[in-house]
């Protein structure tokens, strides 16, 4: 009975590293894509080139001074979908576009400060390109 003890817990010391490498942070699917990103006071700018059925949802903060945002959207999707989503400082969505849609569009009028850009792509094959400016 007690070798069965030893086995066990020699089983579980084993186990314990593997369990605990599979609860760490997982790479971005984009990373080996070389994503550009700037990021600055009222202006940002996204693109990853060569993108192959990759799917994520990364989100980006942005400081933007202003109460509203241009948003020019530039892609080359070839298979599957891909969207952002602009919350203002307050937390309230502002823009919610599919960037199978090319062009020039205006968020709504916001609370200035730390808006956040989050960018939900689904299985997309191509170059995604999109900017957020302060008006």
């Amino acid at each position: 009975m007690r070798a069965n003890y030893r086995v066990i817990s020699l089983i579980m010391i084993l186990a314990i590293p593997a369990i605990l490498a599979g609860c760490g942070k997982k790479a971005n699917p984009i990373s080996p894509f070389q994503p550009e990103v700037t990021n600055m006071l009222d202006n940002f700018q996204f693109q990853a080139t060569g993108l192959t059925n990759v799917s994520t949802s990364v989100s980006y903060n942005w400081e933007n001074s202003g109460t509203s945002a241009n948003v020019d959207q530039s892609c080359a999707i070839t298979t599957g979908s891909a969207a952002i989503i602009i919350n203002d400082a307050a937390g309230t969505e502002m823009y919610n576009g599919n960037l199978l849609d090319g062009g020039s569009f205006v968020s709504s009028q916001g609370t200035a400060g730390i808006w956040v850009i989050t960018l939900n792509i689904y299985n997309v094959d191509g170059t995604v390109n999109f900017r957020v400016q302060k008006p």
